[in-house]
């Protein structure tokens, strides 16, 4: 039996997917019992409750072959680091208490660096606490999400502009999609192996982002570089929580330093391109 968190979401549903798909028992954590009735219909079994919750996940995890984990965002977090670390500690705790053999962990790039790098900092302190419990532990660390364009469609279809964060228009950075880092994880889950893979995809600069983007939509974007000491305060006026705000400043600061790079045992590339992101993006 694999257990397979995040399900809800565009990585985990792709591992339990692919795992089905090759006729393995799996149990997917859900926090709303409703999101769980369609991965019942397809034979999964369903736990429902939270991976901050280290007394729920222990009895989810009893007897499980593997299980594949992430650190969901909580948008509404005061303290984002804490919460994080919080999480950390349930899952890891969890797992050491249920002695797991094998955990596959949704990690990010630049999960080695432990402060300076926002929202990345709390993956950073997951792969250590897990790599504490004894258990097996193949960290994904994956590049900038292709999908992440997504959130440049509203300003691009209200205002036919295209906001960039990072010091360059031109500069190609590695993305990758979130189908790849699903078919990744599932198939380390069925090759056990102790490692942290760096993941990552095509490169495309911010130029290339915008063009396509707005040849999806029909309609030329206008690149709008924003400075880092605007980053906050547009954020703020995107609808972003202050806290969250400053972390994705922090990350992008890190990105634009070059501190960013990947650093893993070994390099695996995707192929999922920009263009079929954005097709099942634009709809």
């Amino acid at each position: 039996m694999y257990v397979i968190a995040g399900v809800s979401g565009h990585v985990g549903s792709v591992v339990a997917s692919e795992l089905l798909a090759k006729g393995k028992a799996i149990k997917v954590i859900v926090r709303d019992s409703e999101k769980g009735k369609a991965w019942s219909s397809k034979g999964a079994e369903v736990a429902v409750g939270s991976l901050a919750d280290s007394s729920f996940l222990a009895l989810a995890l009893k007897g499980a072959t593997g299980f594949f984990t992430l650190l969901p965002p909580d948008f509404g977090a005061a303290h984002i680091f804490e919460y994080q670390k919080r999480t950390s500690d349930a899952i890891a705790g969890a797992v050491k208490h249920t002695k797991v053999s094998h955990v596959v962990m949704l990690s990010s790039v630049g999960a080695e660096l432990e402060s300076g790098t926002g929202p990345i900092r709390g993956l950073n302190y997951l792969e250590k606490v897990l790599g504490e419990t004894g258990t097996q532990l193949t960290a994904i660390r994956a590049g900038y999400f292709q999908e992440n364009v997504g959130n440049m469609l509203a300003p691009a279809k209200a205002q036919g502009i295209f906001p960039n964060f990072t010091p360059s228009q031109d500069y190609p950075m590695p993305m990758i999609a979130t189908q790849d880092i699903g078919v990744l994880a599932a198939e380390c889950l069925l090759a056990p192996q102790a490692e942290t893979i760096d993941l990552v995809g095509p490169a495309y600069s911010i130029r290339q982002l915008a063009e396509k983007l707005g040849s999806a939509l029909g309609k030329q974007l206008q690149i709008v570089d924003i400075p880092p000491e605007q980053h906050v305060g547009a954020m703020l006026q995107a609808g972003m929580s202050a806290p969250w705000a400053e972390s994705f400043a922090e990350m992008y600061a890190a990105f634009g330093a070059g501190k960013v790079t990947p650093k893993g045992d070994r390099l695996v590339q995707g192929t999922t391109t920009l263009e079929e992101v954005i097709k099942a993006l634009v709809g």
